[in-house]
């Protein structure tokens, strides 16, 4: 059962957890990797350099969407075939986040937060909330 006074909370627990998680992703490869770093990393790990800057704008601009709830669960519903990218880069690595350039629970765990996101709702204190086709009609039983 579904606590309909708590549950907009906890979406907006999970929606600002998701946002500052891709927006530190971000800054992790502007500040840190570099985007030249990253567009390197890109190169070893067989895909090309040209999407190093797509993927950082991606991970900024949404996730200050997610944030800030503006589309927030279409943003996460776009992010996933990123986030699935990411778990297909870090698959041949194992398991445990401490493995050489991390396994892959990590990006696992975030696309099914990412898609459970756009399934539950953007939650309290959206700026702009987006509803689904067919939301708020009464459940079939």
């Amino acid at each position: 059962m579904i606590d309909s006074r708590l549950a907009p909370y906890g979406a907006l627990g999970l929606r600002v957890a998701l946002g500052l998680m891709f927006i530190a992703h971000a800054y992790l490869k502007l500040v840190i990797f570099t985007p030249a770093g990253f567009t390197g990393f890109l190169g070893q790990v067989g895909l090309p350099g040209f999407l190093a800057w797509p993927i950082i704008l991606a991970e900024l601009l949404g996730g200050l969407a997610i944030l800030l709830g503006f589309y927030g669960r279409y943003v996460s519903l776009a992010l996933v075939p990123l986030l699935l990218g990411a778990l297909m880069v870090h698959a041949p690595n194992g398991w445990v986040f401490n493995a050489p350039n991390g396994g892959w629970e990590y990006p696992a765990f975030l696309a099914l937060a990412a898609f459970a996101h756009a399934l539950i709702g953007d939650g309290a204190l959206a700026l702009k909330p987006t509803r689904l086709a067919g939301e708020g009609r009464p459940a079939i039983a």
